[in-house]
């Protein structure tokens, strides 16, 4: 999944001379929180809503006036992302830097947002929680051969996979958030516990030794 697929294609922009009262208003009015801010044209700046709040607070020791402009409390520079760029890398830099959202450029051009919320999104439709499925949570040996083992026993059954997700645990084992397009679940994770893979949920799965 690409930055692209999830952005926000047309996010609201804002001048930096824009007043810190007009930002707080578009914000209110279009139910977001973060504004790219331009000059000519080019993304010089971000304000967010956490920037205006705190900016203008009677805690703050020089607060600022409502009427200044948001080029005085703007995030700059700006760190962005490329439409292309894959979808993990955005949430790496958001962690890494603590931030709730990237312009995407293209161009030089400001061509889209990419927000917390578009990334909660997009790992919903990832792990396929929106279709109506049935969850496994296995462990298994980290070696060749095991994934195809559990594919062939789904496709035998002709069981899709809407989803995986997997992480190692150690060096020798990995964790495996399987998702399939079947409720029956219990019977299935017998099975899937015969083959000598672990079933992490649902508890309880007595295999045949």
């Amino acid at each position: 999944m690409l930055v692209k697929e999830i952005m926000n294609k047309s996010p609201k922009l804002i001048n930096s001379n824009t007043k810190l009262c007009e930002a707080y208003e578009i914000m209110q009015k279009n139910g977001i929180r973060h504004l790219p801010v331009i000059e000519n044209g080019k993304l010089v700046g971000v304000v967010t809503d956490r920037d205006l709040r705190l900016a203008t607070s009677r805690l703050a020791k020089k607060p600022f006036n409502p009427e200044d402009e948001v080029k005085k409390v703007m995030s700059s520079p700006v760190q962005t992302i490329n439409a292309n760029d894959p979808v993990e890398q955005a949430v790496r830099i958001m962690r890494e830097l603590k931030i709730g959202c990237l312009p995407v450029i293209e161009g030089g051009e400001i061509v889209g947002l990419i927000t917390v919320s578009d990334i909660l999104d997009a790992m919903l439709k990832l792990i396929g929680i929106n279709l109506p499925s049935g969850r496994l949570d296995l462990r298994m040996e980290n070696r060749p051969g095991q994934l195809a083992k559990l594919a062939n026993l789904l496709a035998e059954k002709n069981i899709n996979i809407h989803s995986i997700l997997t992480y190692p645990e150690n060096g020798k084992r990995s964790r495996l958030i399987l998702r399939v397009g079947t409720m029956e679940i219990r019977p299935l994770a017998k099975e899937i516990c015969n083959l000598g893979i672990e079933v992490v949920w649902p508890p309880k799965i007595s295999c045949v030794k």
